[in-house]
């Protein structure tokens, strides 16, 4: 017969509230609540609703975090260079706009220390870096261009492809920032306008778009090492004016215009650095969706739903490791 009483596991932690940073399958009673809890991974995967826009717009370009983002610029439908933060739940208007408002730009960075590049109408080469309070103008880009993926933080940024004339003319250009100015770097294989990006200065993707011939939509996915592109696995929809949040090896894409007719499309993606995988959709179709987050935690912000635009924001929540009550019985 075993001895259950020679057995012994780990102590359970009693507290009276739950630890600010507990690790992975860590277990405590909450003595407070009278609960007990564990940080698991939760497979949530859904859009839900999350703040409205001050200023509704598509077109606009978003950094930071779910809890801790930043809104600039886009078209309502003229351009703007009108600023918003975002706490989790609300967006509020800050106090300094943009000095050249614009659309289609990209951008880099977080909530307190943000980059913007490029952009219409016309094609800027104009650079302005955001402290928290204030946008500054800083050196141009090499080359003006607007509809470009962009990546990265405030002094480490990449810019790539794009267009510099209106529905012609989509760039392999790629462009580095150190903090000051742009160098022009490897291309990428193949010209692009109006495609995704994400991940940071020296491990980055670029996905989706419009390409020679005739603007077809795009499936191509390119990976960039800090010195080259290279092609990888192929979206499943492919589509221009998405959506993008993320890094290289753990993308999102979501909503963009797709064929036939340049439809706005509800689906979404996910990337791992090699493969893509289908997710839920969001409740609304759209394109020129602003992305910020990350693939566990998104934000969709604003965008084209039909002929108008929107101030609507999802929340994209994915397999995460979340603070979990356990029952018993």
């Amino acid at each position: 017969m075993v001895a259950y009483t020679g057995i012994q596991g780990q102590n359970i932690l009693i507290v009276s509230s739950d630890p600010s940073n507990p690790t992975e399958g860590q277990i405590w009673y909450n003595s407070t609540s009278n609960l007990l809890k564990g940080y698991a991974v939760a497979n949530v995967n859904a859009w839900a609703t999350g703040g409205n826009l001050n200023t509704a717009r598509s077109a606009a370009e978003s950094v930071g975090t779910q809890n801790a983002a930043l809104i600039f610029g886009g078209q309502t439908p003229s351009p703007t260079g009108a600023t918003e933060s975002y706490n989790g739940t609300s967006w509020t208007t800050l106090p300094a706009t943009m000095n050249t408002a614009r659309e289609s730009m990209g951008g880099a960075g977080n909530q307190t220390a943000a980059l913007a590049f490029g952009g219409s109408n016309p094609p800027f080469t104009q650079t302005e870096s955001w402290n928290g309070s204030i946008w500054t103008s800083v050196n141009s880009m090499n080359s003006g261009r607007y509809a470009l993926g962009g990546c990265g933080t405030q002094t480490a940024a990449l810019a790539f492809g794009g267009r510099d004339s209106p529905f012609t003319d989509n760039q392999l250009a790629t462009e580095s920032w150190n903090g000051t100015s742009w160098t022009s770097v490897n291309s990428l294989p193949t010209r692009k306008g109006h495609l995704g990006g994400a991940g940071i200065q020296t491990a980055a993707v670029a996905f989706g778009g419009y390409q020679p011939p005739s603007n077809t939509v795009s499936t191509i996915t390119d990976n960039w090492n800090g010195t080259s592109w290279s092609s990888s696995g192929s979206m499943s929809t492919g589509r221009a004016d998405p959506g993008s949040a993320g890094v290289q090896t753990a993308a999102l894409a979501f909503g963009g215009l797709v064929p036939p007719g340049a439809t706005q499309t509800a689906a979404a993606e996910q990337y791992n650095g090699t493969a893509w995988t289908n997710l839920p959709n969001m409740a609304t179709a759209r394109r020129e969706i602003a992305g910020s987050g990350i693939s566990t935690a998104a934000l969709a912000s604003g965008g084209q739903p039909g002929t108008a635009v929107t101030a609507a924001t999802e929340e994209w929540t994915g397999q995460a490791v979340q603070v979990r009550t356990i029952t018993t019985s």
